[in-house]
């Protein structure tokens, strides 16, 4: 059998926990105590159901999530000039980026963020190509577009999910 860890996913409870304090406007003593029961036991309760999970890597986190904030930021005041600005001539274009990823997270997440970026939009994965076809609002170069998106997005993504598994200490 199975051993289970205490909190078995902890991401997963402090998400549970916190989307039930945030649905019940208020932090009375009996949400607090609602909310860390429901994030201890549902991920409990379906652990069989949910992948095992790995350590995460915080500073890689933290470093594309800033990025991502700050493109987001910067794309928006990009397609806002492109659209308002003057005798505006756009150059939409459909750009294939290939996936060096293979975690089915890593690959939503990054369809996710390029579609959350204004001026793109992810419209499909094709996994026997490993590639996401990418559709720019605005792109001179395609080839570069994909090189950005590659270097930018994926490469943090390859660090985050796609790192190899800690040393043991064992030699092979």
């Amino acid at each position: 059998m199975k051993k289970v860890a205490c909190i078995a996913h902890p991401w997963l409870s402090v998400l549970l926990a916190a989307s039930w304090l945030l649905l019940q406007h208020t932090l009375a003593p009996f949400h607090l105590i609602s909310a860390a029961l429901i994030g201890l036991l549902v991920p409990r309760l379906l652990h069989t159901f949910l992948p095992a999970t790995r350590p995460i890597r915080v500073m890689p986190v933290m470093r594309l999530t800033l990025l991502v904030l700050w493109d987001i930021v910067v794309s928006n005041i990009t397609v806002a000039r492109l659209v308002l600005g003057p005798m505006s001539l756009p150059r939409p274009a459909w750009v294939t980026v290939p996936l060096a990823l293979s975690h089915p997270t890593a690959i939503s997440l990054l369809a996710t963020i390029i579609t959350t970026t204004p001026g793109t939009v992810s419209c499909t994965i094709d996994e026997q190509r490993c590639e996401i076809l990418v559709h720019a609002l605005d792109c001179s170069d395609p080839a570069q577009m994909a090189a950005d998106i590659k270097a930018r997005y994926e490469t943090p993504l390859l660090a985050i999910f796609e790192h190899p598994p800690e040393h043991t200490g064992e030699r092979p």
